[in-house]
C-alpha cells in the first residue's frame, strides 16, 4: 500500500486546493473561507514558487480570520529540505488565523515523495502557536520532532510514518493532552527509523495521561503481535470505543493473546485490517465479538513473503 491520494476532508470540511501562482482565479471564485479545508502546496520537485510565497498569496486573497482548517501539502524539494520555514510562516500568521481548529502537515502522496523520504522537522511549535487547535496530523517520520508539550484543546492527533522514531513516541507519551479523544500512530519499520519498543508505549496502555481517550490506533507496526498481546491486559481498553491494530504484521500469536485476554465486547470497532491471521482464528474472533455488536475489520489478509515469516507492514518506504 502507498499513499496515492490527497486528503479529501478535514475537520468535517471538504478540501479545496488554493490555486497555484499561474492560475488566474476569477474574483468571487474562491469558496467561503469557513466552508472548506484549504490545502496549500507547491511542486515537490524544484518548484518555481516557495511554499511560503504561496501561503502569502493565500493570506492576501482569503479572509483568514474565518478559516477553520488548513492543510500543508508539498513544499519544494520535500525529499531533501526540512520545512522549518513553512512552520515559521504559519506561526507568524497565527494572529490572522484565530478560527483555525484543524491542521494537517504534510499531505504528500507517493508520486510527490515516498512517505519515508519526506523530510520533516519539529512540529510542536505549531501546537504552541495555536492553543485552540482541535485536530493535528503530520505525515513523514524522517527528522520528525515532537518533544513533550501541553495542549488543552487538542482532541485528535495523527502521526503517519513508515518508521516512527521512539523519541517522538516518548514525546507524545509524555505530553499533557487532557482533551485528546483520538490518537493514531503509524509506528512503521526499523529500516525506516521505526525503533519504538513496547516499553515506549506503556503510557498508552495504561491511559493514565489521556483521560478522555476513546479511539486508539497503534498500527502499521513490525511489533504488532507484541502490541496486541499488551492490549490483552491494558487498562485503557475498558474505556475505548475503537481499537485499531491494522496495517501491521499481526498474526495468530498476537490475535490469540488479544482474544484470550480481557473482554472486548464493549468496543464499537476492532480494526485488524491488513494482517496475517489464519482462517480458523479469524472465525473465532468473529464468533466472539460480532454477536455482541462489535464491528470487526479482518479484511486484506496477507501471505508472508517467501512462504516463511516474511511479514510486512502496509506502509514502509
Amino acid at each position: 500500500m502507498t499513499i496515492s491520494g490527497h486528503l479529501q476532508d478535514l475537520y468535517g470540511l471538504p478540501v479545496f486546493d488554493f490555486p497555484d501562482a499561474d492560475a488566474d482565479a476569477e474574483p468571487g471564485s474562491l469558496p467561503d473561507p469557513e466552508s472548506v479545508a484549504w490545502r496549500i502546496s507547491v511542486d515537490a520537485y524544484e518548484s518555481d514558487e516557495a511554499w511560503e510565497a504561496a501561503f502569502a498569496r493565500f493570506t492576501a486573497a482569503v479572509d483568514t480570520t474565518r478559516v477553520r482548517a488548513l492543510i500543508v501539502g508539498a513544499w519544494s524539494d520535500v525529499y531533501e529540505s526540512a520545512p522549518d520555514e513553512v512552520i515559521t510562516a504559519i506561526r507568524d500568521a497565527r494572529g490572522e488565523l484565530p478560527a483555525l481548529r484543524a491542521l494537517f502537515f504534510g499531505d504528500i502522496t507517493y508520486e510527490e515523495c515516498e512517505i519515508s523520504w519526506i523530510n520533516q522537522t519539529t512540529v510542536t511549535p505549531l501546537l504552541e502557536a495555536f492553543p485552540q487547535l482541535e485536530e493535528f496530523g503530520v505525515r513523514g517520520g524522517t527528522g520528525l520532532g515532537f518533544p513533550a508539550v501541553r495542549h488543552a484543546a487538542l482532541r485528535t492527533l495523527c502521526v503517519e510514518t513508515g518508521g516512527l522514531p521512539a523519541e517522538v513516541v516518548r514525546g507524545i507519551a509524555g505530553s499533557e493532552l487532557p482533551a485528546l479523544e483520538h490518537l493514531d500512530l503509524w509506528l512503521g519499520v526499523s529500516a525506516y527509523g521505526g525503533d519504538t519498543e513496547l516499553a515506549d508505549l506503556e503510557s498508552f496502555f495504561t491511559g493514565s495521561r489521556l483521560p478522555r481517550l476513546r479511539h486508539l490506533a497503534l498500527r502499521n507496526a513490525e511489533i504488532q503481535d507484541e502490541i496486541a498481546a499488551a492490549f490483552a491486559s491494558a487498562p485503557v481498553v475498558a474505556r475505548l470505543e475503537t481499537l485499531d491494530l491494522s496495517m501491521g504484521t499481526l498474526g495468530d500469536e498476537g490475535a490469540a493473546a488479544l482474544l484470550e485476554g480481557q473482554p472486548l465486547t464493549h468496543l464499537k470497532k476492532l480494526d485488524l485490517n491488513h494482517h496475517f491471521i489464519s482462517g480458523p482464528l479469524r472465525a473465532r474472533i468473529r464468533e466472539a465479538l460480532e454477536p455482541a455488536g462489535v464491528t470487526v475489520d479482518l479484511d486484506d489478509v496477507q501471505e508472508p513473503w517467501d512462504g516463511g515469516d516474511g511479514r510486512f507492514t502496509a506502509v514502509a518506504e
